[in-house]
């Protein structure tokens, strides 16, 4: 079956955060993470069968999406999780402070690599605790990976939970088997708790390269950590907001149920719909959507590294490019380009102002714009 990713839609008039943040002014939204792709048709047509029944109250336990998460796991990354594991929640983001709050006391403290997704910091301010950054570092190949040995000495023993992102954003690393299995070392030598973010798991573009859920590596991994999912990201239905929460642990499970009650609200039915039909029926849309951003991201990487100033590792996984900018010498990267009608992500959301984070995740004509719009950039320097 073909699928259309060149297919131009006009989300500058539509409801889109992405594309009204600019609003009439000429830049190109390429910031934050949703794609400009149409959604796969087994989703749109499971919604407007929902929405013909046209009555929409509370839902029920949505036991289908459950058992579709169980199967998923046990067919795409060989992990048997149990059906009572799994916890149903409106987005990853109010995960990740409810592992924060549930896991942690007021004098404890979190572990998070940096630079990150915004959010695993922000999770730890909000719930006023103190949080020390694992710095990531290029190695010799480009993938950034966590400094565990520099990490070891700013320890105080006061910390609860390490907070991981596999893939990682925005670097892009897809954590081989090894790399994982240093993390749990590094876990159980400090009593840590785990918290993994693995939203861009069905995202790997790397041949060869595949996802590992963190939990699936031993019994001990489970029982100390939760795990982050959802379609959100992969099927472009972030608005429609359904992800899962993987905790094996019944006493962790029971904390953070605890902490969710009466603040964090059910699913909506219209999103676990969306999600259910994306994970049972996406696919082969999925598989084509994978081809197409291997392309964008292989031609932006090329583009990029042959631009004064700039440097960009390949990302293993996501559809997001984390761009060196500190060869330019501008004091900010984000709102040098932003002059020049392209508008990235500020490295300083994530820990580095020296870089801009770029969302390929769009049709290859309006790429092929914003890499012309960065050349010229590149030129007025």
């Amino acid at each position: 079956m073909a699928f259309n990713f060149d297919q131009r839609i006009d989300r500058r008039h539509s409801d889109s955060l992405k594309w009204a943040k600019y609003g009439e002014r000429d830049i190109l939204p390429l910031w934050v993470a949703d794609t400009d792709f149409r959604s796969p048709e087994c989703i749109v047509t499971a919604l407007q069968q929902r929405i013909a029944h046209g009555v929409f109250g509370y839902g029920k336990e949505p036991t289908a999406l459950t058992e579709t998460v169980v199967e998923r796991m046990a067919s795409r990354y060989q992990w048997q999780i149990q059906p009572e594991w799994v916890v149903i929640l409106p987005g990853i983001v109010s995960a990740l402070n409810l592992s924060v709050r549930a896991w942690t006391g007021p004098d404890e403290s979190t572990i998070a690599p940096t630079p990150i997704y915004p959010p695993f910091r922000s999770a730890a301010s909000l719930a006023s605790r103190g949080q020390i950054n694992a710095q990531m570092r290029p190695d010799k190949d480009g993938r950034w990976l966590m400094d565990l040995e520099a990490l070891e000495p700013q320890l105080s023993g006061n910390e609860k939970l390490l907070m991981l992102c596999n893939p990682h954003n925005p670097g892009g690393t897809v954590y081989r088997r090894e790399e994982l299995e240093a993390q749990l070392a590094f876990a159980q030598r400090h009593n840590l708790l785990v918290c993994s973010d693995e939203i861009h798991c069905d995202l790997i573009l790397e041949p060869g390269a595949r996802h590992i859920p963190f939990a699936s590596l031993s019994d001990d991994a489970a029982a100390r950590s939760i795990t982050l999912i959802s379609p959100s990201k992969t099927f472009n239905i972030a608005g429609l907001g359904a992800s899962v929460a993987i905790v094996p642990d019944p006493a962790l499970r029971q904390r953070f149920i605890k902490t969710r009650s009466g603040i964090v609200p059910q699913v909506d039915v219209l999103a676990i719909v969306a999600a259910t039909a994306a994970w049972r029926d996406g696919q082969s849309w999925l598989d084509a959507q994978l081809d197409y951003l291997c392309t964008s991201r292989d031609r932006l990487v090329s583009e990029v590294n042959h631009m004064p100033g700039l440097q960009m590792n390949a990302p293993e996984g996501t559809y997001l490019g984390w761009i060196d900018c500190h060869g330019l010498q501008v004091a900010s990267p984000a709102l040098f380009f932003e002059k020049h009608g392209l508008g990235f992500s500020p490295g300083r959301d994530f820990g580095d102002d020296g870089f801009v984070r770029f969302n390929f995740g769009c049709p290859h004509d309006l790429l092929a714009e914003a890499i012309r719009r960065m050349q010229a950039a590149i030129a007025s320097l």
